[in-house]
């Protein structure tokens, strides 16, 4: 099985969590992002409640990073997108196996573009 996703761009990994009292949680932006790729993995033909690579499926991940401004690290966005696609394509992004991360400069029009293959 092969599932395509466009994506807005991942948060920055300092703005996707907060911490408070010693423990981390997730800010009003990471759940606002974590919203938008459901919303768009439904668009895509995901069907909700129900993820595509069930519990113990080993997935390979490539993620496609056009960044609108030069700013950000590949592997913290990456951390990001595989946390928000965590109960929308898979159970947990320990599933993932392999993965490939590439980054292109897109100024003023940033996109993440997922591929998840069993």
């Amino acid at each position: 099985m092969k599932v395509d996703l466009t994506l807005p761009e991942p948060p920055s990994a300092n703005r996707y969590w907060r911490l408070a009292r010693g423990r981390a949680y997730l800010s009003a932006e990471a759940k606002a992002y974590k919203q938008e790729v459901l919303i768009r993995a439904i668009a895509a033909g995901v069907p909700y409640g129900r993820v595509p690579f069930e519990a113990g499926t080993p997935v390979r991940v490539t993620l496609r990073w056009y960044r609108s401004r030069r700013a950000g690290d590949l592997d913290n966005r990456a951390k990001v997108a595989l946390d928000a696609l965590n109960n929308v394509l898979w159970l947990d992004d320990k599933q993932v196996v392999e993965l490939h991360l590439y980054r292109y400069d897109r100024p003023g029009d940033g996109a993440l573009y997922v591929t998840v293959e069993d």
